[in-house]
């Protein structure tokens, strides 16, 4: 079993910053990407920002700028530094971790956290 687990949202002020973060435990033995997704009630899940498990790093041209993701492979951990936070950027954030676990080393599935709220607002 894998556990996700978000933590690190709350209420900030537009301009304003806030860092998440994610971990994942339980039975690893690899983990490849780790993700930020982000939704609004009655949209779709978009994707925020994803880091590989060697670095390289891609976000959604919306957060370009304003939001880095990085990691800690030794802690299994992700993280969102979000900084000049805007209204728009409200949401539930949740962190997914593609992994392999000990009991199947060779094939990876996708495990979600519960979700952390953001919200911008003076």
């Amino acid at each position: 079993q894998v556990q996700v687990v978000e933590s690190g949202g709350g209420l900030v002020q537009p301009g304003g910053s806030l860092r998440l973060s994610c971990a994942a435990s339980g039975s690893i033995f690899s983990i490849g990407a780790m993700d930020w997704y982000r939704q609004d009630p009655g949209k779709q899940r978009e994707l925020v920002a994803t880091i590989t498990g060697a670095g390289s790093t891609n976000y959604a041209d919306s957060v370009k700028g304003r939001f880095t993701i990085s990691r800690d492979n030794a802690k299994n951990t992700v993280y969102l530094q979000m900084n000049s936070l805007k209204p728009e950027d409200t949401a539930v954030y949740y962190c997914r971790a593609v992994v392999a676990t000990s009991q199947s080393t060779a094939v990876f599935f996708q495990y979600w956290g519960q979700g952390t709220q953001v919200t911008v607002s003076s």
